[in-house]
């Protein structure tokens, strides 16, 4: 049996859920310490770092070698170069938008993923609605209008979010490898690209390595780390955990995001703004309560 399909107890799937979502949540302020470091730049650091601590971990776990046959097989190469860029986009616009003072808009993002995958499975799946989830998507919908009507400007960090993150999440779905081989080898894949962009700032002395403190230079080297244990820990989590429960542990981190941004930073929430979340917030609240009913058995 595969570390992957080991059966675990309930209560440290949920603890390893709750972990992953926690941490992403607390990201801007990891990324906040980077705020003076271009944000390509430092994508492509997270993808070098991460590939060396995911192999470090497939060779602990003796699963090298199901890498080599993954990365002979042109479906897992196809499916996991799309599956890495959508995640290098939504990776790329995270960390600038945090950077940038747009965390409350992250966290929009982010709310939405659930609506965009009901969305995204009624009309490329083919899959039927029930009428609570079209309703749900519906006022989440009015809810983005209302941000863009009131506010006056077109929230493309929340819906560049959002929508890659669910076609990466569909994409996933369709992919045979778990979810520690699929993240190395979407990761493997984007290395040439990372480390050559890496290597070319650094040749023209435009790179952060080098030209930053030391304690600058660790958090920089940090990042695949940081970055790659919430996602071991989600996929370590869902394996023990029914989907209507890792559903609703997900806002955990849009909450934490919101809290910070609107906290910490002092961003603007404002009136249009907080109308505009406050649907979003009724259609997830309608989603979640339709998923929960849905999961129960019928008497």
């Amino acid at each position: 049996m595969s570390t992957e399909s080991k059966p675990q107890p309930v209560t440290v799937s949920f603890f390893a859920a709750s972990a992953s979502y926690l941490l992403w949540g607390l990201f801007p302020l990891f990324w906040r310490l980077l705020a003076a470091v271009d944000a390509t730049e430092l994508i492509a650091h997270r993808v070098v770092w991460s590939l060396l601590f995911l192999l470090g971990v497939a060779s602990a776990q003796k699963r090298l070698s199901e890498l080599g046959r993954a990365c002979r097989e042109r479906q897992n190469l196809c499916v996991h170069a799309l599956s890495g860029a959508l995640l290098t986009v939504n990776w790329l616009v995270y960390v600038w938008g945090v950077n940038n003072n747009h965390v409350i808009e992250c966290s929009l993002g982010y709310f939405l993923v659930p609506l965009i995958n009901v969305a995204l499975g009624r009309w490329l799946l083919h899959e039927r609605l029930r009428k609570a989830q079209l309703a749900a998507i519906v006022i989440a919908a009015i809810g983005v209008a209302l941000m863009v009507w009131r506010v006056g400007r077109f929230p493309w960090i929340a819906l560049t979010l959002a929508v890659t993150f669910g076609f990466y999440g569909l994409l996933r779905k369709r992919s045979n490898l778990g979810p520690l081989l699929g993240l190395t080898l979407e990761t493997l894949l984007l290395v040439p690209l990372a480390a050559g962009y890496l290597l070319w700032r650094f040749a023209h002395g435009s790179g952060a390595l080098g030209h930053v403190d030391a304690a600058t230079t660790w958090i920089i080297l940090s990042s695949g780390v940081v970055t790659a244990v919430p996602l071991l820990l989600f996929a370590k989590g869902a394996r023990g955990l029914r989907l209507i429960t890792l559903g609703l542990l997900q806002y955990l981190a849009p909450t934490c995001q919101f809290l910070l941004g609107w906290l910490l930073y002092n961003e603007t929430v404002g009136e249009a703004r907080a109308g505009a979340f406050l649907l979003i917030w009724v259609g997830l609240a309608i989603y979640s309560i339709d998923a929960v009913l849905a999961s129960c058995p019928a008497r």
